[in-house]
């Protein structure tokens, strides 16, 4: 997180902290929080760089972690399956994509895009033949940040605890636990 001193007083509301608050976890006092805010001092850099690294810390506390939004129903395909089948799964449950899972271990991703391009290119009639690399694997405390830096890259990005897959988030699944911001 950037500080830009006049989004202070933003930022701090933002993470539901007093001036008091803010200044005893940056170890300054509470009027040089109240001068920066009001632009009443220009700080020194020692005190900014205290500033900004408190509210670090209290936004990685704060931030929202993939156990907090995930899905916890995996719908999955497995390579064996039939490609007509994965289609009325995808179908039914209204996703345009999903992990491919072999013996609880994710082996890839097969989606409404792998779909089509095989089969105008009829490269098979099975998810084996159609999947595309499996998707980042996160614990359930990895925040949010991380996991739409991720988004950018995967489709989707799975969760596990102790080698058990719990929970897969899409990019919708981001959105939507943002849309008070």
């Amino acid at each position: 997180m950037d500080l830009h001193l006049p989004d202070l007083k933003f930022m701090r509301k933002k993470l539901g902290l007093t001036q008091q608050e803010l200044a005893k976890q940056a170890a300054v006092s509470q009027s040089l929080i109240a001068k920066i805010e009001s632009s009443k001092i220009d700080p020194t850099y020692s005190h900014v760089q205290k500033i900004a690294e408190a509210l670090n810390r209290l936004n990685k506390k704060q931030e929202l972690k993939a156990s907090q939004i995930m899905q916890t129903k995996i719908i999955a395909a497995r390579p064996d399956d039939k490609i007509a089948l994965v289609i009325e799964k995808m179908k039914k449950y209204g996703i345009s994509q999903m992990p491919v899972i072999d013996n609880n271990t994710a082996v890839g991703t097969i989606s409404e895009t792998a779909l089509l391009h095989g089969l105008l290119q009829h490269k098979g009639e099975q998810v084996k033949e159609l999947m595309e690399e499996a998707p980042p694997i996160v614990a359930g405390q990895t925040g949010i940040t991380l996991i739409t830096n991720l988004l950018q890259f995967s489709s989707m990005v799975l969760v596990a605890e102790k080698g058990k897959l719990t929970g897969v988030i899409t990019k919708s699944d981001v959105l939507n636990n943002l849309k008070g911001f």
